[in-house]
C-alpha cells in the first residue's frame, strides 16, 4: 500500500532566504548598477572613439543615437508608477524593476550629458536637460529618505501604530478634562485650550520642520509648573494631577509630530520628483519638436 505522501515545510533554496530581505539597490548583486556602468562605459567609448569632426553634438548622428536612447530610458522609467500595481515574481519583479529604474535613471547622467555635447545654453533643449537632472537628483533623495527614515520612523514608534499613538493621545485628553473639574478658571482655561486646540496644524511646512511654536499643551504646562514646581509631587492636589497628565500629553505629542516630520519627510519628494518628471517629458515634447523642425 502506498505511504501517504507528508506535507511538510516548503524546502528554501540556499541564498533565497537571503533574497527576500535584500534591497532593490542590492538586487541580485547589483546586476542594474553594473549594466548601467557597462552601458555608460560604452557611450563614453563611442563619444571618444566616433568619427565625427570636430567632436560629437546632438546634431550629430551619433548625439542623435544618444538622444533616442536617452528618450527610451526615460519613458521607460516613467512606467515604474504603472509597474508598482502589478505584484509579479522572477526576473521582472517589483524589485527588479525598481533597481532598473535607479541605475539607469542614474545613468542618464553619462548619455544625456554626451548627447548635448557639452554645448549648454538658454534654450530649450538646455531646460529638457536640466530638468532631467533635477528628477535625477529628487530620486537620489528618495533613495536616501527609504534608506534612512524607516528605522527612524520603526525608534520613534517603538511597536506603536499611527492609530494606536492617537488614540492613546484621546485617553489623555478625556483624562485631562476629568481632571481640570475642580480646578478654578484661571487653571481651568489653560487646559481648555491644550484640549480646544489642533496640535498638529500648520500645513506640510511646520510638519516638515517638527516646531510648534504655540503649542496650547506647552504653554499650560509651562505655567503650571510656576505653581507645581519642576517636580511636581502628585498626590491629592488636583492642578498637580493635571501637571501629571500635561506632562504626559506633551510627551505623546513630541512623538507624534516627530512620527508626521518622518512620513512627511518620506513622502514629500514624490511630490516634486513627479511633477517634474511631466514638465521633463514636456520639454523633451518641446525639443524633439523643434530639433525635426529646423532640420
Amino acid at each position: 500500500m502506498a505511504r501517504p505522501r507528508i506535507f511538510g515545510p516548503r524546502k528554501i533554496r540556499p541564498g533565497s532566504e537571503a533574497a527576500l530581505h535584500e534591497g532593490f539597490l542590492r538586487h541580485k548583486h547589483f546586476r542594474w548598477l553594473k549594466l548601467s556602468l557597462l552601458l555608460c562605459v560604452a557611450v563614453t567609448a563611442g563619444y571618444v572613439f566616433a568619427d565625427v569632426k570636430p567632436r560629437p553634438n546632438g546634431g550629430s548622428w551619433y548625439g542623435y543615437g544618444l538622444g533616442t536612447l536617452a528618450v527610451l530610458i526615460i519613458l521607460w522609467l516613467t512606467v515604474l508608477g504603472i509597474r508598482k500595481r502589478w505584484m509579479t515574481r522572477g526576473k521582472w519583479s517589483l524589485k527588479a524593476w525598481t533597481s532598473a529604474h535607479v541605475y539607469l535613471g542614474l545613468s542618464l547622467i553619462v548619455i544625456a550629458t554626451l548627447h548635448t555635447g557639452f554645448q549648454l545654453g538658454w534654450n530649450v533643449h538646455t531646460l529638457a536637460w536640466a530638468l532631467m537632472m533635477l528628477v535625477i537628483l529628487t530620486g537620489i533623495w528618495g533613495i536616501i529618505a527609504y534608506a534612512m527614515i524607516p528605522a527612524a520612523l520603526s525608534s520613534n514608534r517603538e511597536e506603536l501604530t499611527q492609530t494606536q499613538m492617537l488614540e492613546g493621545l484621546r485617553a489623555v485628553d478625556r483624562q485631562l478634562h476629568a481632571a481640570a473639574q475642580p480646578l478654578d478658571q484661571r487653571w481651568a482655561m489653560l487646559v481648555e485650550k491644550s484640549l480646544d486646540q489642533n496640535p498638529f496644524s500648520g500645513g506640510i511646512f511646520r510638519r516638515l520642520s517638527g516646531k510648534y511654536r504655540n503649542c496650547a499643551t506647552a504653554k499650560a504646562l509651562k505655567q503650571i509648573r510656576r505653581v507645581t514646581g519642576p517636580e511636581p509631587d502628585i498626590g491629592g492636589d488636583p492642578l498637580e494631577k493635571v501637571d501629571a497628565l500635561l506632562e504626559r500629553k506633551k510627551a505623546m505629542l513630541a512623538r507624534l509630530r516627530q512620527h508626521l516630520r518622518l512620513k512627511a519627510m518620506l513622502e514629500i519628494w514624490l511630490y516634486v520628483h513627479v511633477p517634474l518628471t511631466f514638465a521633463l517629458i514636456a520639454a523633451l515634447t518641446a525639443h524633439i519638436v523643434s530639433v525635426f523642425f529646423y532640420w
